[in-house]
């Protein structure tokens, strides 16, 4: 009897140890700005995955400050949509992957093709000095919502071909 006890207490340590902290919209952001990342520790509240790079990072900061941080503008747009949130009542971050640099993600311009870890393959850029077609904001947020994106197969096939 003793025996199933401490089998059943090192399997209930075994499990809880592999349990990770991991955060959604703990951090706050007094001045509208991004808030740092936690790589491998903050989670994308649409998708679940954590955060594990700063390449295709978006963040919504509500008008309270609570800020949420995704791993792929597709997922922001999705949340965005699901919470009912306006896009005209928050502020918006991307992370821009030709500047490496936090941008607004409504003037950022975005690509259909890029490998984003969701897939949905919108990367989002500052300049226009790409070789890719880039597309607005609106432009992407509508596709998104539309699924028309890479995780769509016809449209997969339209742009790469496969």
């Amino acid at each position: 009897m003793k025996t199933r006890l401490l089998f059943a207490i090192l399997i209930a340590l075994l499990i809880f140890s592999g349990c990770e902290k991991r955060e959604v919209a703990t951090a706050v952001s007094k001045d509208g700005k991004p808030v740092a990342i936690k790589l491998g520790v903050t989670m994308d509240p649409e998708c679940g995955m954590e955060v594990e790079n700063m390449a295709h990072s978006s963040e919504v900061i509500l008008k309270d400050g609570r800020a949420f941080v995704f791993d792929d503008p597709g997922c922001m747009i999705m949340w965005l949509h699901k919470n009912k949130y306006d896009t005209k009542d928050v502020k918006l971050w991307t992370y821009s992957d030709d500047t490496h640099r936090w941008i607004d993600a409504k003037k950022a311009k975005y690509t259909m093709t890029d490998s984003t870890p969701m897939h949905y393959g919108f990367g989002a850029y500052e300049k226009n000095s790409t070789k890719k077609t880039l597309i607005s904001f609106e432009e992407m947020r509508l596709k998104m919502l539309r699924g028309e994106n890479l995780t769509n197969p016809k449209i997969r096939k339209k742009l790469l071909g496969f």
